[in-house]
C-alpha cells in the first residue's frame, strides 16, 4: 500500500514586485533599449524626467513609460 500524501490547497501565484519608483541610466538603458547617447539627448530635451541625489542620477520610471507610450502608433 503507498502512502497517501495529503492534498494541498492551490496557493496564489506570488505577487509580481513592486513598481521602481525611479533608475539609474544603464537600467533605463536596458529597460528601454535606448543607447546611453541618446537617454542623454532625451533628458536634455525634457523628454525624460530625472531627479539628482548626490551624484546619482535617476530616471523616474513614469517618464519612461510616458515616453514609450508617446512613441507607439
Amino acid at each position: 500500500m503507498r502512502n497517501k500524501l495529503p492534498l494541498q490547497a492551490p496557493t496564489e501565484a506570488p505577487a509580481p514586485p513592486p513598481e521602481p519608483i525611479a533608475v539609474r541610466i544603464p537600467e533605463a538603458m536596458r529597460l528601454t533599449g535606448i543607447g546611453r547617447s541618446k537617454l542623454y539627448e532625451l533628458i536634455a530635451s525634457g523628454d525624460v524626467e530625472t531627479a539628482k541625489i548626490g551624484t546619482c542620477t535617476l530616471i523616474t520610471f513614469a517618464s519612461l513609460r510616458q515616453l514609450i507610450q508617446k512613441a507607439r502608433r
